[in-house]
């Protein structure tokens, strides 16, 4: 789109407010500005009545490259009629639709968006009252993703999981950011699902705001630990509680209309006479420790797969030119040569014990008909056997 059209365009939002639009749906749709992409308007000529009943779609667009496929989608969905404003995100692979539903229907704008040539999902609406119907927002590490499929394949399982509202994935931080109800949803269950995908999980931050993570500084023995239990048994608006003595760390669910995060932790310090110190648990904290334990646990691997693979660059490379050791190899040890024994006892171990991993995880993968890297690394791996 020029400069001056997408000039128009902004000319045309911030005038909004004198033609009997709210400044929540101004806000509403300065937030969907695209990272990189382009917006078209279609039918802005309407009446404030038409404008009233508009309403607003995502889809999800797969198949974008660059910035004409941006624009390819863009002209097709500014040529539906009843499309009043269209913006397509190419970072992000989704297209935001502000349409009459009564000149045009959610399938009409995915039709238009695959007929041009990509393929189109309709996102659910989200509710920004979904917080006050009790849902919540768990944030959780999800490990061995290594591409958009990956991605794809853990976002379509928590979607379809009962209770789940909204179920975002990043592939660059490995983080998953899932909005559910807690009446028909656990986060158990959502980890259960990541790893029955074939991924690692973990929770690293719920948005539940009746329960607390603390670690407690000097809390050393048996008997520290008792006087804690009792003490939060004794505080009211305390409903449950777990001492964990060798974390040195207390969860703690609460009634926030009784108590508040900042009365239990000076309870704490204050009745224990200054002998405990007590600061709010950073969840992240462990997330990026698990972040480098996970590279480290890869670089072991990797230099163990080195070390098995250089006698065998070795065996094929080096030694057909050295006479005696060349001799060696070609000796017929029952229905093998020296030389295929000693491959196969190196190669072994990289195949079924390094590799192991990738053939876990691509079970699990298949099992939930999805296919990822690891189904490709496994496929390799067992070819080249």
């Amino acid at each position: 789109m020029a400069p001056g059209s997408r000039g128009l365009q902004l000319a045309s939002i911030s005038g909004q407010k004198g033609s009997g639009l709210s400044a929540e749906d101004e806000f509403t749709d300065l937030e969907g500005v695209p990272l990189l992409g382009s917006s078209s308007d279609g039918e802005g000529d309407g009446s404030l009545e038409n404008k009233k009943a508009l309403e607003k779609l995502e889809v999800k667009v797969i198949g974008m490259t660059c910035a004409a496929c941006s624009n390819s989608v863009e002209k097709a969905l500014g040529n539906l009629s009843g499309v009043y404003s269209a913006s397509v995100a190419l970072l992000q692979n989704k297209a935001s639709v502000t349409y009459d539903p009564s000149k045009v229907k959610e399938e009409d704008i995915k039709e238009a968006i695959e007929d041009a040539g990509f393929d189109a999902e309709v996102l659910p609406k989200i509710s920004f009252k979904s917080k006050d119907q009790g849902t919540v927002t768990g944030k959780f590490r999800i490990g061995g993703m290594t591409c958009a499929a990956c991605v794809n394949s853990v976002e379509g399982i928590l979607r379809n999981l009962p209770g789940v509202t909204r179920a975002v994935v990043a592939l660059a931080t490995s983080m998953g950011e899932v909005e559910y109800d807690p009446n028909k949803m656990g986060k158990v269950q959502i980890i259960n699902a990541i790893e029955d995908a074939g991924f690692d999980a973990e929770l690293i931050q719920s948005g539940q705001q009746d329960k607390l993570s603390i670690m407690i500084m000097g809390m050393f023995s048996v008997e520290d630990a008792k006087f804690v239990e009792d003490m939060l048994h004794n505080m009211k608006g305390v409903r449950e509680f777990g001492v964990d003595l060798l974390l040195a760390k207390s969860d703690i669910l609460f009634d926030p209309e009784v108590i508040d995060m900042r009365s239990i932790v000076d309870a704490i310090e204050s009745e224990s006479d200054g002998r405990f110190k007590v600061t709010l648990h950073n969840p992240y904290t462990s997330y990026f420790s698990s972040r480098m334990d996970e590279s480290s646990q890869m670089f072991r691997l990797f230099t163990s797969s080195l070390t098995f693979s250089v006698p065998i660059l070795f065996i094929g490379v080096v030694c057909p030119h050295i006479p005696f050791m060349y001799s060696l190899l070609l000796l017929r040890c029952g229905p093998f040569l020296m030389g295929d024994w000693l491959k196969w006892a190196l190669v072994s171990p990289v195949q079924f014990i390094i590799g192991k991993r990738f053939y876990v995880a691509a079970y699990r993968a298949l099992r939930n008909g999805s296919a990822n890297m690891d189904v490709l690394v496994a496929l390799v791996f067992g070819g080249c056997g």
